[in-house]
């Protein structure tokens, strides 16, 4: 009658093993609603959208002078699953770290360069381009743009 040994390392190089796969599967599925940016493949139509990092400046009657960095345009307009390349060329501040609510795509616009951020949305809504560093008022901003998808 065969019988079946277990040695001691064997079930704990199985345990380790199966954790791994457990955590691995909880973030797979963690980020599941997330959105990912495309492979974008050789010779394939995608369109190309302009987008600038602009200041506003004024001077208040007491002197004090205020600010407001934007991106321009404020507003993009993509169809769902619409291959886009988006390409951000830094004129005012010196870097703008970003990200887009409701996807896994972040990066930084900095002065005097071009960032091309690749985007493919497959569900419709408002996706926000928000500037970590000028995200309300209180921060020279709200440097917020929106990316509608329809």
């Amino acid at each position: 009658m065969p019988f079946l040994v277990l040695k001691k390392r064997s079930i704990i190089a199985f345990v380790i093993i199966f954790s791994v796969i457990v955590s691995a599967s909880v973030w797979f599925f963690s980020k599941s609603d997330s959105v990912t940016v495309f492979n974008q493949k050789e010779g394939e139509k995608v369109r190309e959208i302009h987008m600038v990092t602009g200041e506003f400046k004024a001077k208040l009657p007491d002197g004090k002078e205020i600010e407001a960095y934007r991106w321009d345009p404020g507003t993009i307009f993509l169809e769902k699953g619409e291959k886009v390349n988006l390409k951000i060329w830094g004129v005012n501040g010196m870097e703008h770290p970003y990200i887009i609510e409701g996807t896994d795509i972040k990066g930084v616009v900095k002065k005097a360069e071009e960032t091309v951020v690749p985007l493919q949305f497959d569900k419709e809504g408002v996706y926000r381009l928000v500037c970590l560093t000028h995200p309300d008022k209180d921060n020279s901003g709200p440097m917020i743009a929106y990316i509608v998808v329809d």
